[in-house]
């Protein structure tokens, strides 16, 4: 059931555009919840707090799954969470939006659209097609991986964590705000401290659950592209425990990718970097659907 489940929320996912199948959409309601409800209010300065953000909804999505006897309804209730899981809406749009802006020759534009992005991700600056490739990962192949080992729940798990990491840049620029407003008291430095330490640990948590699905990844990026050339790389990394995972797979995947291109053209190596993320996603999906059908994957 999870091959029927992963080919039926691949093939919605670009269809169900609205916004009450995006992630970020259900993310600000329980967000809005726990504000209401005060339940784990101080959680941006509690790291046990903010894990039980992140565990509470999965062991309970575990536990609410695992009562469901019928065959039938279990696959359509573990596809439902899978399509919410899978993709990012807003990335998809950024993603056409630069395409548009470069090839109307709006230089400033595309700069300010990847800034954007990668500003709403928190992720490092990097070139927009290495941003689409981590992103590619992030919202798909990995979401995947964590479905098919752990099932609804790992799924979930996967794109709570990421999503929280995320927001942590909101938090930040929020306190940075009210820090200029008003003078910072002791109290408030100690608050910007507290949320310093669960940011990190939170990045450092995300860090450990990437590590071995981005090398695994990266070996299907080098793969489907120039084995010979990324091999090295890949090699080069296998045992890094210091290098960002996102780092790791961007290396891998530009040595996997030949960019004889105009130095002038801002398009190609967007576009070249995320037909090689799509055919790496189709490997996966290749893969994933052989484990399951020879039986070796449930």
């Amino acid at each position: 059931m999870s091959l029927i489940s992963l080919l039926i929320a691949l093939a919605a996912e670009r269809y169900l555009s609205s916004s009450a199948w995006q992630f970020s959409t259900l993310y600000q309601r329980y967000m809005a919840l726990i504000k209401r409800t005060k339940l784990l209010a101080d959680f941006k300065n509690s790291t046990l707090q903010s894990y039980a953000v992140i565990f509470i909804p999965v062991i309970a999505c575990y536990f609410l799954l695992e009562q469901i006897d019928n065959a039938l309804l279990y696959l359509i209730a573990s596809t439902l969470i899978l399509i919410v899981c899978f993709g990012c809406m807003k990335t998809r749009d950024a993603y056409k939006s630069y395409l548009v802006s470069a090839l109307k020759g709006e230089l400033t534009s595309c700069e300010l659209q990847q800034l954007q992005l990668q500003q709403d991700k928190n992720i490092a600056s990097m070139g927009f097609g290495q941003t689409m490739v981590w992103l590619n990962y992030r919202y798909f192949i990995a979401v995947m991986l964590f479905f098919v080992l752990f099932g609804p729940a790992g799924a979930l798990f996967y794109r709570l964590l990421t999503t929280v990491n995320e927001c942590a840049n909101d938090q930040e620029t929020s306190e940075v705000n009210k820090a200029d407003e008003s003078v910072e008291t002791n109290e408030n430095a100690q608050d910007n401290k507290s949320r310093q330490e669960v940011c990190q640990n939170n990045q450092q948590l995300l860090f450990w659950v990437d590590w071995l699905p981005v090398r695994l990844v990266a070996f299907g990026y080098m793969f489907v592209g120039h084995f010979s050339k990324a091999m090295p790389v890949w090699l080069e990394n296998l045992f890094e425990f210091e290098k960002p995972p996102s780092k790791v797979l961007i290396a891998v995947a530009q040595m996997s990718e030949d960019f004889m291109v105009d130095a002038g053209d801002c398009t190609a190596e967007p576009c070249l970097l995320v037909k090689l993320a799509k055919r790496t996603l189709l490997l996966f999906l290749v893969i994933i659907a052989v484990l399951i059908l020879t039986g070796i994957l449930s």
